[in-house]
């Protein structure tokens, strides 16, 4: 059972937010004084608590390893996707075939369905098209998807990002949970291996 969190530990895991909106509004006058950065604070505020906003807790916990893996495989990602993406457009051959693709994410996190829809949008080829945040479901066009396994080979990329995410900043138990769904996945994999030998 989940303890509810203490209005001190609200305040310290939004405090992350609080600072970007202040670093935003310093860009956006495009210069720091006294009351640039006092405007900033006060509109920071205002806008956190007076505007309806869902609460955007941070896990107060990220993995620099998993964090630094999480980008490598982005930049591989945007790389290949761009250029399939490329040759497609060049191909005479190649007839467009494309679904809107519904994914059932695992956590309910609005920071890490977020991040993974940002993730997922950022890839060419994908775009995440709708949100349903009340049951954690990505809804996203995605283009060559001729067959159900087209299909399910995304549905498996978006999970494989979202537990990447959850590795490098989900909390500890989100973490220990892909962790353990990886591990059965493994050990079914090795049976089913260890079955089809003679």
């Amino acid at each position: 059972m989940n303890a509810t969190p203490s209005r001190w530990s609200v305040v310290w895991r939004q405090a992350p937010l609080l600072v970007a909106l202040v670093v935003l509004w310093l860009f956006l006058w495009d210069e720091i004084t006294v009351v640039s950065v006092i405007t900033g604070i006060g509109l920071a505020i205002l806008v956190t608590r007076v505007l309806y906003l869902p609460p955007v807790l941070l896990s107060g916990r990220f993995n620099p390893w998993r964090g630094l893996l999480l980008g490598l495989r982005m930049i591989v990602d945007v790389i290949t996707a761009s250029l399939q993406v490329a040759w497609r457009a060049i191909d005479p051959r190649w007839q467009p075939m494309n679904s809107i693709i519904a994914v059932q994410l695992d956590t309910h996190s609005d920071l890490v369905l977020t991040l993974t829809a940002e993730a997922i949008s950022v890839v060419p080829g994908t775009v995440v098209v709708d949100v349903d945040r009340g049951r954690s479901v990505l809804y996203l066009h995605a283009l060559g998807t001729r067959t159900e396994a087209d299909v399910d080979a995304i549905r498996g990329s978006v999970l494989a990002t979202e537990e990447r995410i959850l590795l490098a900043m989900g909390t500890r138990e989100e973490a220990a949970r892909v962790r353990s769904h990886r591990k059965r996945v493994r050990e079914a994999k090795r049976e089913e291996r260890e079955g089809g030998r003679p």
